[in-house]
């Protein structure tokens, strides 16, 4: 396993992050087991969200923690203020509230990166840069970012934080794969791919910004079991986003790149 460092971030952070969204209650074997040999394979980072099983999965994460007294050896990701079906809840009381959530899930006292899951252009990012800088000087986290935030958004937040001496956002969490997502999984998703995120790549090259990139396999599509003559044998909720975001001409001509390339 490599590792990398982040600004805020005490502990290396393992360059493969290894999602939760699939683990739960329903299944504590399951769940422990695949965090279990994670970990033994040194892979220290995980990433979770409050909105992620509502809440479910954050509270088997914080068992499986518990269980193995490994907190100190783990770099905890999560996610707060998405939206939902009534409000946007990018809001320094929606932030705080679902922080507060994810601490009690979780059976901790610290986060080590805290992401915003979603954006609200509409909000200006003053009071948000305030209190994120808020809940890291009472130490409940340790560094922060935006996932799903534009690099127009996170350069405005940036250049508040430093017009006050403020600790601006560390990361940034969009997509990227080489596969261009040509339609949105989810909502009000960013994507660095195709020429749509031309400028957004040039802007976190130019800035030297870490990016925790989502989905860079493209949600499966890059396994090989998705082929042109069977999309419409897939009826599994993940395998149909895949069919909807990534199963194009263009993204099967890549496929069969990476193939010959492979093959080299």
């Amino acid at each position: 396993m490599h590792y990398g460092t982040i600004p805020g971030v005490t502990k290396p952070v393992a360059r493969l992050i290894q999602g939760t969204v699939m683990i739960g209650s329903n299944n504590l074997d399951y769940s422990f087991g695949l965090l279990d040999d994670i970990l033994a394979l040194g892979g220290t980072t995980f990433d979770a969200a409050h909105v992620y099983g509502n809440g479910d999965n954050e509270r088997t994460f914080g068992r499986w923690l518990a269980a193995r007294g490994v907190r100190e050896q783990v770099v905890l990701i999560t996610k707060g203020a998405h939206h939902n079906q009534d409000r946007r809840r990018v809001t320094p009381f929606d932030i705080s509230a679902d922080l507060h959530d994810s601490l009690a899930r979780l059976g901790t006292d610290y986060i080590d990166l805290y992401l915003l899951h979603r954006d609200d252009p509409s909000v200006p990012v003053g009071p948000i840069i305030e209190v994120l800088n808020e809940h890291l000087a009472a130490g409940l986290i340790h560094a922060f970012g935006g996932s799903n935030w534009s690099h127009t958004r996170i350069k405005e937040a940036n250049e508040y934080a430093a017009a006050r001496g403020l600790t601006p956002f560390a990361v940034a969490s969009p997509h990227f794969s080489l596969a261009v997502q040509v339609e949105e999984p989810w909502e009000n998703c960013i994507s660095l791919t195709g020429e749509k995120g031309a400028a957004a790549r040039h802007f976190y090259a130019d800035n030297g910004m870490p990016l925790l990139t989502w989905s860079s396999l493209a949600g499966g599509f890059f396994s090989g079991r998705f082929r042109p003559d069977n999309l419409d044998t897939f009826t599994e909720y993940l395998d149909r986003l895949c069919v909807k975001s990534y199963c194009y001409p263009d993204n099967f001509a890549r496929l069969e790149r990476v193939k010959e390339l492979a093959e080299e």
